[in-house]
């Protein structure tokens, strides 16, 4: 398996990024940025229906046969993708595709892919591709569909693949999506940032994961400790693109989350009013026992009462970030991007 990555490795192109050592996604957006900024800013996003699933066997092995003169691995490889899947509790022999799942089928699925590489190449076309995401950069409209009917047509005829219709096209970098990010210009630049899918997805797993029902029975240290984590893992990734407003407004959003949890964990009239009244005093908020008494004893829903002032400062963003117990400060989304960004 390592002599076959060896193998390869010296021949893969530069410009593909998926699953190979000192790579990665950011790379490959990296890429596409410079040929956006270098003035190809028509996109031909090219979808292949099904990849994993419709690599041809026999193809595979003649590629393979190419570099790897060893007819006891090609056949060790050709029973692992004759191996078989289970459908209904019986096994049902594999007769096209790649399994997902370990380390050859990176491999394999990459050594297939790069005969698609090098005909790029061989055309002097810019492209990128990370697995099977392929995008590949003209100057004009006219060039972009020329270049997706004939890709198209030879991906079919050369590895027996389809590209599917609906999904492959040619746009403007603005409507292009690649490995969670789509292109935008900022500054007279091409920059990039999460698609509003992405987003969507984040704000819904950290709903799921903060309903009431689930979160009030938790500790509050452990609900805070999963939020970091989710929403750290998140920028992480999508670090290079512009979302400065958005993880504001995300920060916003969590701190209300999380002190409408808190103010429902304290549940009773008299509970919230003790407990708002110590904050008060220790943090010196200058709220009235008035103010205090009318949030506390409040018939508005959970949500609201949790929005009004005299919550938002008494269980304040400082407090929350810094003053909860056993060390597990709720996360501020903006401070962790700019500093990730080095802003």
């Amino acid at each position: 398996m390592l002599r076959i990555s060896d193998i390869y490795e010296e021949i893969f192109s530069d410009y593909s990024y998926g699953f190979r050592a000192g790579r990665s996604c950011h790379d490959a957006i990296r890429q596409a940025l410079e040929y956006l900024n270098d003035g190809y800013e028509w996109v031909v996003d090219i979808d292949i229906e099904q990849f994993f699933d419709k690599v041809n066997h026999d193809k595979l092995i003649q590629i393979l046969r190419e570099q790897v003169n060893d007819s006891t691995t090609l056949n060790l490889i050709r029973k692992y993708l004759k191996a078989g899947v289970m459908e209904n509790g019986l096994e049902k022999a594999t007769i096209t595709g790649v399994p997902q799942g370990g380390p050859l089928s990176v491999v394999c699925s990459n050594v297939y892919l790069d005969k698609l590489d090098k005909e790029l190449e061989h055309r002097g076309l810019r492209f990128t591709r990370y697995a099977d995401d392929v995008l590949i950069f003209t100057k004009s409209e006219m060039a972009a569909n020329r270049v997706m009917n004939s890709i198209s047509d030879w991906l079919e005829r050369k590895l027996f693949l389809k590209v599917n219709a609906a999904k492959t096209k040619v746009v403007r970098p603005m409507r292009s999506k690649y490995l969670g990010f789509t292109f935008l210009k900022n500054g007279g630049e091409w920059k990039v940032k999460p698609t509003n899918e992405k987003k969507k997805k984040l704000k819904k797993k950290l709903s799921e994961y903060l309903k009431r029902g689930k979160a009030i029975a938790r500790p509050l240290v452990v609900t805070i400790k999963r939020v970091n984590e989710i929403v750290r893992g998140w920028i992480n990734y999508f670090r290079i693109g512009l979302m400065k407003q958005f993880v504001e407004e995300l920060g916003q959003w969590l701190r209300h989350k999380i002190r409408m949890i808190v103010m429902k964990q304290w549940k009773k009239p008299k509970t919230i009013y003790r407990n708002l009244s110590y904050l008060n005093r220790k943090n010196r908020n200058g709220f009235s026992q008035e103010d205090i008494h009318k949030v506390a004893n409040s018939r508005l829903g959970w949500y609201r009462r949790s929005g009004m002032n005299v919550v938002n400062f008494i269980i304040s963003k400082d407090l929350l970030e810094n003053r909860i117990k056993d060390g597990a400060g709720l996360l501020n989304p903006l401070s962790y991007y700019l500093a990730k960004v080095g802003i």
